[in-house]
Parts: C-alpha cells; structure tokens; sequence
C-alpha cells in the first residue's frame, strides 16, 4: 500500500501544480495536521481512497470548517484494507487553545483506547501531529514530544509512526526518517510517500 503522508505546509505541489496523475499510485493520503481544511477538502475531491487526519494545534478553524470529505480519526483506530491506523493529534500545551494537552493529558487519552487496542490486536501506522519525547523533537516546550507516544511504540511495535509539527526548514539535522526499535518513524512535513506492505 502506497501512502501519502501530509502536514505544516500546503504542497506547492500538490495544490498549485495539481494533476490527478500525482495520485494516481497512492492507496491512502494521512494528514497530521496544521493543514489548511480546503487543501483536505481539494485533495479529497480528486482522491479515490479515504483522507484520514488528525488535529495540529494551529487547527481551531475545524471546529467550524471541517474538511469535506475526509475523515477524524482522532482517539479511534481505523482500518483500511487491513491496515490499522491509530490517530492522536495536538501538540504539548503551552497556551490556551484546543488541539494542545498535557502530558497527563495525553496518557489519558491513550488509556481510554485500551478496548480498541485489545479488539484491534494493536496497530499498525500511529498518526500523529506532536513528534515523540526525545525523538527529534525539541527542547522548547512548544515543540515538546510526548513520552506517551514512546510507551505505545514499545508496547505495540507498529511498523510506522507518522507525525509533523516539526518543520524540516527548523534545521539540517531534522531527518525526515528515523528508527525506534522497530518502528519506522516519519516526518510528514509537506509532503512524503511511503509503502507498506499489505497484511497477509
């Protein structure tokens, strides 16, 4: 299965420089957030396959204008094709505003998906908007990752966890690819594909 993974920035790309021919090959498009809702909605309309998002903590405009045509897949797992998506989004709180969680928080929100953890077997792709604590993420808070992320990792194994709000232009050694354990980690910032292979 060929993914498209999106976030922070609007693809040039893929909005100004559109063809339908650029999603020709691609199975599944995730967002991590930060998006504008009518870049959703425009890629969603040309899209086949389902658009699955997540909030990043600059998306209070979807309370009011959610994207058309895609899917929350906030604090559920989702299946396509046999692939298990896990979706968590928002970033560390460091003001007021929605999308934005504690520490606490945010382990709250994981332990509440014990049930679908357990009927799901686990998870294959976690979707994220924050990046892991420790793991390219920064110091500043802000920027902070979330350890919760981390004991979901070592506790599942997914063979990918996908996130943005780390901006790529932040510095030269933001990897847009990394290992945890045997997790493959991702930073979707704008745009990157990737293949997974289809469950047997």
């Amino acid at each position: 299965m060929k993914i498209l993974a999106i976030s922070d920035v609007e693809s040039r790309y893929l909005w100004d420089d559109f063809s339908k021919e650029k999603l020709k090959e691609i199975d599944l498009i995730l967002s991590c957030g930060d998006l504008s809702p009518l870049y959703l909605s425009f890629l969603a309309t040309f899209f086949q396959g389902p658009v699955l998002y997540v909030h990043g903590n600059h998306d209070a405009v979807y309370q009011s204008s959610p994207p058309y045509g895609c899917i929350c897949v906030e604090d559920q797992i989702y299946e396509h094709k046999g692939i298990r998506i896990l979706g968590l989004g928002g970033s560390m709180r460091y003001k007021e505003g929605p999308h934005q969680y504690t520490e606490a928080q945010m382990n709250f929100r994981i332990r509440k998906l014990w049930y679908q953890l357990h009927r799901h077997q686990g998870f294959d792709i976690l979707l994220t908007h924050a990046p892991a604590l420790g793991l390219n993420d920064e110091e500043n808070l802000p920027h902070r990752g979330f350890g919760g992320f981390l004991k979901l990792m070592d506790r599942y194994s997914p063979a990918y966890f996908v996130h943005g709000h780390i901006h790529m232009n932040y510095g030269y050694r933001i990897p847009r690819e990394c290992r945890y354990q045997d997790t493959t980690v991702i930073n979707a910032y704008e745009r990157t594909v990737f293949e997974i292979p289809d469950p047997i």
